[in-house]
């Protein structure tokens, strides 16, 4: 059984597009939960660009987190995997990750009282706000998520079109962190993730037994 993992409430959501370089650029300023979010690339592909992952936040001390693959997510030793509404059942899953970190992503009540009850150790839920990502769903609003708060006990991730300016809104809804992609790509990535880390000062870690 794994000790207690605090993790850092900013998770970055990357398709390792950038590569290594691009990567160590947001650790070194300050990221440290990474998502490999990869929907394009070969298997065989998403493993390779899986292990330079692990061995970039293992070396920055970084939270690693697999998108929809839980074979690769063990393969790799992340340190969790995240699941989608079409992936695995939290059951199946867990058989094959074992003690490691499951989130799912959730985008209403019932998907999330459903992740709860499964066993989620969190649940992603939006899109919170409008965005770009073409699977996304209409956007739910921060109202939405204070409700997602009432009813399920473990941590939620708010996604979708959020940015530092946000960010106080999500975390006043209830939300125990967020997940960002673009925004974490605006402007010089040292400026970017400070607009964020400063916005989430004060937000305790999330803490995974």
């Amino acid at each position: 059984m794994q000790a207690d993992r605090q993790v850092f409430p900013l998770c970055f959501l990357t398709d390792f597009a950038g590569g290594k370089e691009q990567l160590l650029q947001f650790l070194t300023a300050g990221v440290l939960w990474v998502q490999y979010r990869d929907k394009g690339s070969s298997r065989r592909t998403l493993y390779r660009n899986a292990l330079h992952i692990r061995a970039l936040t293992r070396e920055c001390g970084a939270f690693f987190v697999v998108n929809d693959h839980a074979d690769i997510a063990v393969a790799v030793d992340a340190d969790g995997l995240h699941l989608g509404q079409d992936d695995l059942p939290i059951v199946a899953a867990r058989r094959i990750a074992g003690d490691k970190v499951i989130g799912i992503s959730t985008h209403s009540r019932e998907e999330a009282l459903a992740a709860a009850a499964g066993g989620a150790d969190y649940i992603g839920f939006g899109p919170v706000f409008p965005t770009k990502t073409k699977d996304a769903g209409p956007p739910k609003g921060p109202d939405a998520l204070a409700e997602i708060r009432t009813l399920v006990p473990i941590p939620i991730i708010a996604i979708g079109g959020i940015t530092s300016e946000t960010c106080g809104s999500v975390l006043d809804a209830g939300a125990s962190g967020v997940a960002v992609a673009a925004a974490l790509h605006e402007g010089p990535v040292p400026h970017a993730v400070n607009r964020f880390l400063a916005a989430l000062r004060g937000v305790r870690p999330l803490i995974f037994a």
